[in-house]
């Protein structure tokens, strides 16, 4: 009898531990997505993306807005072209602009959308025309390295 409730209590404690990694698997791989909401889609463009991926984020004050549909090349204008898809309840207006950002330790990046002042609003298929591309650690160092080594030589 004894035997059996201990079996019991450790098949319980397996079963929990098993949840819970398949918890935090579906919330690591933004598998929440799937129950997409109705929304519209936008489009932006920037000359550098950095390690940005379809289904990142898309947030405002905070707050998940949408998500990146797709990233691709724009062969006419050379620069990386990213559909993005927003709720519809949440509304931007046309003079918006958006960012790569990063976010956590690990660096995921995700697009950040700071609303401008038109009175007319973002319609499905717009583009936005105010981007600014993602922060690329290793330019930042060599402009900064760069930069002594010339203070350097003009001593």
């Amino acid at each position: 009898m004894e035997r059996s409730n201990v079996d019991l209590w450790v098949g319980v404690f397996v079963a929990a531990g098993i949840g819970a990694l398949l918890f935090l698997a579906l919330k690591a791989g933004n598998v929440d997505s799937i129950m997409k909401a109705e929304g519209y889609k936008v489009s932006a463009e920037f000359d550098n993306i950095g390690g940005l991926k379809a289904k990142a984020p898309v947030k405002s004050a905070g707050v998940i807005v949408g998500r990146v549909e797709s990233v691709t090349f724009n062969n006419q204008s050379l620069r990386a072209l990213v559909q993005l898809n927003l709720d519809k309840q949440f509304q931007f207006p046309a003079d918006s602009s958006v960012s790569i950002l990063t976010s956590g330790l690990l660096g995921d990046q995700f697009v950040g959308i700071d609303p401008g002042g038109a009175l007319e609003n973002l319609e499905g298929g717009d583009r936005v025309r105010i981007t600014q591309s993602a922060i690329v650690l290793e330019k930042v160092i060599g402009q900064f390295l760069y930069g002594k080594m010339s203070e350097k030589n003009t001593d």
